[in-house]
């Protein structure tokens, strides 16, 4: 019997629930062993290599290759686990949080010291009629390419 989930239409949100830490299990043991110095160096020599030592799926390789962030989150990844990538490659959480959003770094600081983003447009689909679908993902927008 499947749960109620009415979070699921938060617009461009993903909310990490065990369906997803499911799903993203060994992406985030991925990143998880980049903590280890000498498996940091390993990734960087060679990442493909890397990753295919990993029962992940294709699609979240390519997304740990493309460094798309929000696509990583898409296949089950978490952010507090997929900071590692970004720790690999000499990134600050608010440079990755920027990459994230669009915007560059100070973009995103400036951002935040303001009060983060208004909510305006973020409810569920549907409230008072104005969430905004037309920002809901339509699918995949990535391709995955099969090596």
């Amino acid at each position: 019997m499947a749960l109620d989930k009415p979070y699921l239409d938060i617009p461009g949100t993903t909310i990490f629930d065990t369906e997803q830490s499911r799903k993203g299990y060994h992406l985030n043991q991925f990143c998880m062993s980049l903590m280890k110095a000498e498996n940091r160096e390993r990734f960087k020599a060679n990442e493909r290599a890397y990753l295919d030592e990993w029962p992940m799926t294709e699609e979240q390789k390519q997304a740990v290759l493309a460094r798309d962030l929000n696509w990583c989150i898409q296949t089950g990844g978490n952010i507090y686990f997929l900071a590692k990538i970004g720790a690999t490659d000499g990134k600050s959480f608010q440079q990755m949080a920027g990459s994230m959003t669009g915007m560059s770094e100070d973009e995103y600081r400036e951002m935040m010291i303001k009060g983060g983003r208004s909510p305006e447009g973020n409810r569920y689909l549907g409230e008072d009629g104005d969430a905004q679908p037309h920002r809901q993902p339509q699918g995949n927008s990535h391709q995955v390419k099969e090596s």
